[in-house]
């Protein structure tokens, strides 16, 4: 599965995955494989992506189109 959402967040904010690398404290090589599905993504990570683009974690795996995070 492809993080399709995960890249097109990144990219709307005009990040490079080297910079979303050092955010997760992961190397851009690993950040790559996980956007482009070659390995599946830790919930942590997901967690941090989530929170870090104030979306749901359903909205990163695409269960969902609503990106608002209920609180």
């Amino acid at each position: 599965m492809q993080y399709v959402r995960i890249r097109n967040l990144r990219e709307d904010m005009d990040m490079t995955q080297t910079d979303m690398a050092k955010v997760l404290f992961i190397s851009q090589r690993t950040y790559s494989y996980y956007e482009s599905g070659g390995h599946d993504i830790p919930t942590e990570i997901l967690v941090r992506l989530a929170d870090f683009y104030d979306v749901s974690v359903d909205y990163l795996l695409e269960r969902t189109e609503k990106k608002a995070v209920n609180r």
